[in-house]
Order: C-alpha cells, then structure tokens, then sequence
C-alpha cells in the first residue's frame, strides 16, 4: 500500500538541499522543499473539498508550481488529470463533463472562459500561472505536519485521455503501481544516477515528460534543467552541464539542424533517449556521426506507460525499439490472439503490471481492447526476431503521431465534413520530416458543390481544434478509393500522397 509520491519524498531526505529544478540559471525547487511544498498544496486542495479519489483536471503552462501541484495532488489522493495546452474550449468542454473534476487548474487568463464552462458541475475553478501567479499560491503558508494520504497499489493516480477512433477521446485509468513499476524499472534499466543531470524540454501533460523523465529523476535524486519549452539553442547550450537528456524524433530533427551540435558539446553525456513516436534511421545515424553518440529508442504508449527499450548497455539498432522491459510480457499476435512466429508481422499485444486498470467509465470500450487471458491489444504492427527483439513495421489502428502527440482521423474528419459543400473526408498521416508524420485531409466535394478551397477548409478548424491537430495539407478529389466492400482504402491514399510533405514538395507552412 504505497503513494508513489512516497518514494520521492524517501529520496528527497537522503539528498537533502541538493537542486532539483533549476530555470534560466536559478534554482526553482530544492528536494529538501518538496515535502513542505507539497504538504501546503495538498492542504489547500483539501481545504477546496476535494476527497479521495476526486478528480483535478489540470491545463497549465509548464512551471516548476505545475510540477508541485501534480505531486501534491497525488499527496491528497486525488486523480490527476492534466490537459494539452493546446485544447480548444470545444474540446475541454467534452473533459470537464466526462472526468467531473472537483477542482480545475488553469492559467490566470483562461479563468473566466473556464468558470463559464464548469458552470454546470460541482468543481472549483482555480488559476496557477508562471511563477506561481495566481488564487492557488496566494497567500499559501507552510502546512502544519501532515501525512500522505495512503493509497492501495491499484487505486487511480491519473487520468490521461488518449483519443480514439470514434473521434471522442478516452480517459486511461493509470494506477499508483502502473507509475511506480514502470519508473522503478526504468531506474534500474537506464541507470539513473545520484549525479544526473537532465534536460527536460518535454510537456508535462504528456506521459513521456510526466512520467519517464519527471520520475526517473526524482527517483534518482537527480538535479533537472527545466525548460519551459523546447528552444533547440538552449538545450545544445546546456548540454556542456548535463547527462540525460529526453526528447521526440522532431526535436533531434531540429538539433542537427542547430549550429554546436558537435561531440565536444556532448562530452559529458551518457543518455539520450527517444520515443513517443518512430525515429528514422536516417536521423538515428547521422546523431551518431555527429555527436558520438546512439540514441536510445524506446516504445510505450499512454495505456501501458514504456513497454520496451533498446538495451543501455549493447546494440541500439536503428528502426528497432529493443526489448519489452522486465516484468511486462510482450506477444506479436493474429487478429485471434494468437502468437505468430518470429519474424512474422501481428498486432504487438502487452501484459504486466504497467499496463492500465481500464478506459474512465467505459467499460466495452475496456472489454473491446483486452485479451481474456488479460493481454492488452495496442494496435501497433510489429515483429519480433528470435532473440525477442522488437521491429514496429505500422499500425492497425488509425492512429497519427505528429511531433510525438497521437492524432485520431474520425475526429478531425467529423469537423471537416461539417463546412459546407464537403462530401467525405479521409484524414491520413504521411510522412514529415519534421514531425515524423503530418496531417493530410483528402476532402471530395458533396453533388453539385463547387468552390471548395483548402483555405477555407483549414480555417473552419480554427477554435475547434488543437492547431497540432490541423491538416498541413487539405487536397481536394472527385471521389475516394474504395474496396469492392465500399471501404475507403487510406492504405492507398497513404501510398498517392507519401511525397506530399516532404522536402522538395510543396507545403503549405501551417
């Protein structure tokens, strides 16, 4: 019966005053603060009436009080539900009514815009911006002694919503023992050290810098250098005074692209990592070449946290992503269930303690997705060689992932088949050099239609979808490919339009 917060607070004693945030040169959190902090926080969280097992929706800017309120909220026992900054109202309308929060954080400006849109639910609004500014720091003052609330391993830490095909996001019920198997693990498989220091240009609404790189670091004891952002300059400057560092394919992309991005900047290096979604080979080689330096892949998604790396010490193989992790159980299988051969292609399916306890308040949508001997089915095409490593070759959900963040098609197309005079609308991924992949609409005109334009259609998007979201192109047909079911075939439109965002192609700069 852990809190996993626990842990960091056991580590946090034994390191003492030691830095653990540090922000343009200046220290932002010390570990020996961490608990007195916290303690405040999760005493005003209470004091809001928020109980056990209540909800906290979350959509802040990243800040080190951002980092506070999550831990402190998992102190008080509450369910953490943080959002993507860049969701529109339309969209965080749709979350406020499906977790019912009692508490909701968000920046000073968008206070007013969201007590209007809790107005209907039993929550409080409260606002937390850079720095502290806002109701929730004012006036907080050191809390008298005050314990941890006690958590059972399978009761509900966090809430991440991850869309589905049906164009309405799930929430994935994330457990106290989901968190605390997977960082453990990645403790020991990554070997965090005392005297790491990583660079943390990750959003912390997301699991990767949530969870892989917040934890490891607090379980390590390790000093991190927060950025607010990723700015490519400012993390190639730090480098010099770092050891690890977390990142997504696009940002690798665009530190090659950076001037100082050389082995005598990295010297002192002993960790970089990627995931969220495929890194090109391409990029993988030429970081070595550069740098010295392999990076590690990785492969996990919000449902089961990390599922495999590439091993620490040992072969990083290029468009591979390693190994399932010890403890979590990993099969290549039919459409049944049933394991393939090695080598052979299947749908990857996970089982083990990292894996979530279901989807919030959707219990077939959990049915649909698990094994009955209780492996998790991701989605994910893959192959695994005779030694158990594993290959991602695709996926057989409809699934987009663009600069690290999942896009589903279903929601993007019911918006677009909205605006007037669209027939039908597939939405597809393609590949981007940047992104890794990016949003393309193939839209065909309704009967007796015309002037249909692309600018027009990308506009219509705008206040109703997350920009990360937008089609990057919007091509106009005359009709879509079908199979003789009447099935649209993307497969097909994937294959016409795999050039379109690529360097040497036109593309619109959006």
């Amino acid at each position: 019966m852990t809190n996993i917060v626990e842990r960091f607070f056991a580590v946090a004693q034994e390191v003492g005053n030691k830095p653990l945030l540090i922000e343009d040169g200046q220290v932002r959190l010390r570990y020996d603060a961490l608990e007195p902090a916290t303690a405040s926080l999760a005493e005003r969280l209470t004091g809001y009436g928020a109980q056990l097992g209540d909800r906290i929706v979350v959509q802040v800017e990243k800040s080190a009080e951002a980092v506070l309120l999550y831990l402190a909220a998992l102190r008080a026992g509450l369910v953490y539900v943080p959002l993507n900054t860049s969701y529109t109202a339309e969209e965080l309308r749709y979350f406020i009514e499906d977790a019912e929060p009692r508490v909701i954080v968000c920046d000073p400006a968008d206070g007013p815009a969201m007590e209007r849109m809790a107005g209907h639910a039993t929550c409080r609004v409260l606002t937390l911006g850079p720095r502290g500014e806002g109701s929730l720091m004012q006036g907080l003052r050191p809390a008298e002694e005050r314990a941890t609330a006690a958590r059972n391993d399978d009761d509900l830490a966090c809430i991440l919503y991850t869309s589905g095909t049906t164009g309405r996001s799930k929430g994935a019920m994330l457990s106290h023992d989901n968190l605390a198997s997977n960082a453990l693990t990645l403790d020991e498989l990554w070997r965090w050290q005392r005297d790491d220091v990583l660079i943390h240009a990750l959003p912390i609404y997301h699991v990767h810098g949530l969870f892989v790189a917040l934890h490891g670091a607090l379980l390590a004891g390790a000093t991190i250098l927060f950025h607010p952002r990723f700015d490519p300059a400012r993390v190639i400057a730090d480098l010099p005074r770092a050891s690890v560092f977390m990142a997504v394919p696009t940002q690798y992309v665009r530190l090659l692209d950076q001037p100082g991005l050389d082995r005598r900047a990295c010297a002192g290096m002993r960790l970089f990592t990627s995931g969220s979604a495929p890194l090109l080979a391409e990029t993988h080689e030429r970081f070595a070449e550069q740098t010295g330096h392999r990076i590690l892949e990785r492969y996990g998604m919000t449902e089961a946290g990390m599922i495999a790396s590439n091993p620490y010490a040992g072969a990083r193989i290029a468009g591979t992503v390693g190994f399932p992790l010890a403890g979590v159980e990993v099969r290549i299988a039919d459409d049944r269930g049933r394991p393939v051969a090695p080598g052979e292609k299947g749908v990857l399916e996970v089982r083990g303690p990292n894996v979530f306890k279901g989807y919030w308040r959707n219990p077939e949508k959990t049915a649909q997705e698990f094994r009955s001997d209780g492996f998790f089915v991701t989605g994910d095409v893959a192959e695994m060689d005779g030694e158990g490593r594993i290959t991602l070759v695709g996926r057989a959900k409809d699934l987009i992932i663009s600069g690290g963040l999942n896009i589903y098609p279903k929601e993007i197309e019911m918006l677009i088949d909205e605006f007037p005079g669209v027939g039908e609308t597939a939405v597809i991924g393609v590949p981007h050099r940047d992104f890794g992949e990016g949003v393309v609409a193939v839209v065909t005109p309704a009967p007796g239609a015309s002037g249909l334009t692309e600018e027009a259609i990308v506009a219509s998007l705008d206040g109703r979808l997350a920009r990360y979201k937008h089609p990057k192109r919007v091509v106009l047909v005359p009709e879509l490919p079908r199979n003789v079911m009447g099935k649209v075939q993307k497969a097909e439109l994937r294959r016409a339009y795999a050039q379109l965002l690529l360097p040497g192609e036109l593309e619109s700069p959006r």
